[in-house]
């Protein structure tokens, strides 16, 4: 009785081994799995887990029977390059472009553990770069996956990149990928990069993205009785700027606000810091007016705005020397690329690719909304700063827009539907051989 027990317990375990080791691949709870286990690597900054990264995306190439290689900028910030060769090598290639870093996070603010990946019972995906951005970086590989399952061929070469450090600016990343031998020698005609998710069923699509200014404007006057009325007192002098910038603010935000202009359209304007005042051993010294106060302010500047205005407007009205005032700018990313243009992406009948991007997302039942200014950074300034194309798009529909938020989450219907779009995506792009890199240079587009 007890061996025919141990037999019974023997073949159930043996069969449940069998049938979760023969899972198909393809389904979508296979699908969803992967997702989740990139999902539980704590890629977080300050201290990103970048080496278990890289072997889990070296393991997704392997089972892809992708080419793959690794390579570092800076130490141990790895970027993992996959590549799948097209039939046709001479042919501008695609890049399919993901960062592995996320933002840090607070657990015991979130509902699920942000790096639990835990599935609710509407099946929203709860983890910290569940939409910013692994969710993209899984998406082309599943895309791939599926498109190699059909027997598809690319004539173009496609490369799928995962780099570090987006999040903390990707100097050590993108920036210098983007200006390295390396990406010279793949020919990249377009690059896809992240987006945003969509609250309604529209996606949504960038074509730029606003530049950072950080700028710190600082005030100084001579010290005074904390009593004491007088003109151009450090602290004084600040507030009319700050006052000034706020105005500036207001006029921009109501632009939004009256639906004229998207928001990455206006230049925001957002106080990060305020610094004034004596310390003491109990905080501040309270009877005495400070010598200095300054201000720091995140500056965001869409391509299309001019810059030089601002720049002048900073000088005459928010830090005058006339009033002992100065500023310098901790971070000022331009808004031309190399050939001195403004760092845009066309999105008419001159750019092929979006043409291609909005007849696939179409064909996969997707809709696309009116193409955007990104409003904060991505890793796509770089690409577009070398005169390439390039598009951000992430897509999620019908999901609120949680990126660095608490609870981050993303539907896993919508996750793999986002798998179909990409698939169609592409393939439209690895497909397309109606012009060479002969026929149109870079800074036409």
């Amino acid at each position: 009785m007890e061996t025919n027990l141990i037999l019974l317990l023997f073949l159930q375990f043996f069969f449940f081994h069998l049938t979760t080791s023969s899972e198909d691949p393809s389904s979508p709870s296979a699908i969803i799995s992967r997702f989740q286990e990139y999902l539980q690597i704590n890629t977080s900054q300050p201290s990103p887990d970048y080496s278990k990264a890289t072997a889990f995306l070296l393991s997704q190439a392997e089972s892809l029977s992708l080419e793959s290689q690794t390579f570092e900028f800076a130490k141990n910030k790895p970027i993992v390059l996959l590549k799948w060769p097209g039939s046709d090598p001479h042919l501008p290639a695609i890049l399919l472009y993901s960062h592995t870093d996320v933002v840090p996070s607070e657990p015991e603010k979130w509902s699920h553990h942000p790096f639990g990946a835990h599935v609710d019972s509407e099946g929203n995906i709860f983890a910290r770069g569940s939409q910013d951005m692994k969710c993209v970086g899984m998406q082309y590989l599943e895309a791939i996956r599926k498109l190699k399952a059909g027997g598809f061929q690319p004539v173009r070469t496609v490369y799928v990149a995962f780099a570090p450090d987006e999040e903390i600016g990707g100097h050590d990343g993108a920036e210098k990928f983007a200006e390295s031998d390396i990406f010279k020698t793949l020919n990249v005609g377009i690059v896809l990069d992240e987006g945003l998710a969509s609250p309604s069923e529209n996606y949504m699509a960038f074509y730029a993205e606003r530049c950072p200014w950080w700028l710190v404007i600082k005030a100084r006057g001579a010290p005074g009785h904390g009593a004491k009325l007088y003109d151009n007192s450090a602290m004084e002098n600040l507030f009319k700027s700050i006052e000034s910038v706020r105005r500036f603010r207001a006029s921009q935000f109501d632009l939004v606000k009256a639906g004229l202009k998207g928001e990455g359209e206006v230049i925001s304007v957002n106080m990060a810091f305020l610094k004034a005042g004596t310390p003491s051993p109990t905080g501040f010294v309270m009877n005495l007016q400070p010598s200095e106060a300054e201000a720091g302010f995140d500056i965001r500047v869409p391509p299309t705005a001019d810059a030089e205005a601002l720049e002048r407007r900073i000088a005459e009205e928010w830090a005058p020397a006339s009033r002992n005032m100065t500023f310098e700018f901790k971070q000022k990313a331009s808004i031309y690329d190399e050939f001195g243009k403004p760092i845009i992406t066309a999105t008419d009948i001159s750019n092929p690719w979006w043409s291609l991007l909005e007849e696939a997302v179409k064909n996969a039942n997707g809709k696309l909304g009116k193409p955007e200014i990104f409003p904060a950074a991505t890793d796509a300034r770089y690409f577009r700063k070398q005169g390439l194309p390039a598009i951000g798009f992430s897509p999620m529909a019908n999901t609120p827009i949680l990126l660095h938020d608490h609870n981050e989450f993303l539907n896993q219907a919508e996750y793999l539907k986002g798998i179909d779009i990409y698939e169609s995506i592409i393939k439209a792009y690895a497909s397309y051989i109606q012009h060479t890199k002969e026929e149109f240079s870079r800074d036409e587009l």
